[in-house]
Formats: structure tokens, sequence, C-alpha cells
């Protein structure tokens, strides 16, 4: 099933100058970006988007770290999206994700993991439309599905 999911590069991503190489992992897995933003996320989004870890002992350093800096939003769009993109990422802790996942490769701490992304279809929903105005995502078709999908 195609699906959408909201990935986001977070501030050591965009600061270690590590995008183009991330994104680049995605687009060669056949994934597409139809929407993509740097953006400077406010406390208050922050908040909302990060919602259901209030409370926790993490919760308040989580929001100083993701609004430190820009971070890079996307939606990328595939089949089993959502999944695959997980796979891709690798575990929330560095040290336990396999090498050649993005946190494998380029991440050494949880607290500096690199990159979120949505971890179910709900999930995708909500925080695509957190992040992005309808009018902000080019659904467009792809010459080379053919060459990606059966």
């Amino acid at each position: 099933m195609i699906q959408k999911s909201f990935v986001m590069i977070k501030p050591d991503g965009v600061s270690r100058r590590l995008m183009g190489k991330i994104l680049s992992r995605f687009e060669q897995k056949g994934l597409q970006v139809i929407a993509v933003k740097l953006m400077q996320i406010s406390e208050d989004l922050a908040k909302t988007h990060y919602g259901e870890h209030e409370g926790k002992p993490f919760f308040e350093d989580l929001i100083t770290y993701i609004t430190s800096s820009p971070s890079l939003a996307m939606v990328i769009k595939g089949e089993d999206a959502v999944l695959t993109i997980r796979k891709m990422i690798g575990a929330t802790n560095p040290s336990e994700a396999d090498v050649g996942t993005i946190r494998g490769d380029f991440a050494m701490d949880t607290g500096r993991n690199i990159i979120h992304a949505s971890d179910s279809p709900e999930s995708a929903k909500r925080e695509i439309n957190l992040f992005f105005d309808e009018s902000e995502i080019c659904d467009y078709s792809i010459v080379d599905n053919i060459w990606i999908y059966e």
C-alpha cells in the first residue's frame, strides 16, 4: 500500500551537514520526497509534536534540543513507507542501530540521534498535518516507478 510518512532531520543532522546524504538514501531506495522545508521549530510546535513524552524526565531537554537549531521536515511517499523508513533509520538508541541504518552510520547518542520518522500511519497523518499545509505537498508522478514497483 502506498503511504505517506513524516520524516525530520533533527538539528544535529542539519548542523553536521548530513541532509544531502540522508535524503539521497531515501531517493536511492525508491521513495519519493513530496514535501520538504528547512525550519526553526517553535517551542509550541515541539511540545505538540512530542506531546506523548510530556512528563517524562527527558521532555524538557528534548524540547530545548529540537528548538535549538533548524530541522529539515519532509513528507516521503512510497510502498509501506512508514515501515520502510523506520527500518532505514534504525533503532532509537544508535548503539542498538544496525550498521547501514541512518542512526547506525551517523549517530552515537540517543539524545542526538539525527532523525525522526513516524512510527505508524496514524502518527504520519498527524505529524504531516502539524508541519505542512496541504498546499505545500507536491504529490506528483515519477517516471521510474515502473522500475521500482512491479
